[in-house]
């Protein structure tokens, strides 16, 4: 399905009947990601999943996409369907749009899970090396992506899940080399979340992946004590709808149904 916003094509899909689920890809990613576990969670639940901006069939809307900006277009989406809860789930980069939404409209808001992903701001370091990926994607885009990608995957995941690998690469590397700097800059650009997130007055959840070298697991974990955050840990890194795909699907479908 697609929706006219702001003059560019948002695409998104609908499945299944029952309260809301919303599915939020990562970076480099689209709602291709979600198959499983669409048809999983559709059993029980209508599940929507979106396209980001600049990701998959849907358009870019500027050089630099904040995660304000990708949540006003998920907002755009759910406004057309008139849902107005929902349970969010957010992979990586769609955990900080998920963030950005929180923010804004926090009733919204049935549950929220941080899949793969984390309430921090990024550090210098990863300002800086994020800067230094967006000049290399103007000349040398699928090296780019090719030499970050296979690091989403624990080393033992990298050979056992092969073809997942090549096919999820295969996406990435179809996104605009647009797409990709907007984004990028809008992670760069994004602010701490965390007073959000503990706030919220919702079920919280965040998926940690404990060879996932992306997040700072640590002290991640350091700032949930004396909260109402819950988190769990699967075994191998950042991709864990393709690295421990059914301990996942259990636990997103006991979070749902919460």
């Amino acid at each position: 399905m697609i929706l006219d916003y702001k003059n560019i094509a948002i695409h998104y899909t609908v499945s299944g009947k029952g309260s809301a689920v919303v599915l939020l890809h990562g970076f480099l990613e689209t709602i291709a990601m979600w198959k499983y576990l669409e048809t999983e969670l559709s059993q029980n639940h209508c599940v929507i999943c979106i396209d980001l901006l600049g990701h998959g069939k849907t358009d870019c809307l500027s050089y630099v996409h904040t995660m304000e900006n990708m949540a006003d277009a998920v907002f755009a989406v759910l406004n057309h369907l008139k849902i107005d809860k929902a349970h969010i789930i957010g992979h990586s980069m769609g955990g900080y749009v998920a963030l950005a939404m929180a923010e804004k409209q926090p009733q919204l808001f049935k549950g929220l899970c941080l899949m793969n992903s984390s309430f921090e701001a990024d550090d210098k370091d990863r300002k800086i090396l994020r800067a230094r990926a967006n000049e290399m994607a103007k000349t040398h885009f699928e090296t780019l992506v090719e030499m970050s990608f296979a690091n989403l995957f624990a080393s033992e995941s990298r050979a056992k899940f092969l073809d997942e690998l090549d096919a999820a690469l295969q996406i990435a590397l179809k996104t605009p080399v647009q797409g990709y700097i907007a984004a990028s800059e809008g992670m760069r650009q994004r602010p701490d979340y965390f007073e959000t997130f503990k706030n919220l007055n919702a079920d919280k959840l965040i998926i940690i992946g404990l060879k996932d070298w992306i997040i700072n697991i640590q002290k991640l974990k350091a700032k949930l004590i004396n909260t109402d955050i819950k988190y769990e840990e699967l075994s191998e890194g950042h991709m864990s709808h393709i690295e421990n795909k059914s301990e996942l699907s259990y636990l997103l479908n006991l979070f749902v149904e919460k």
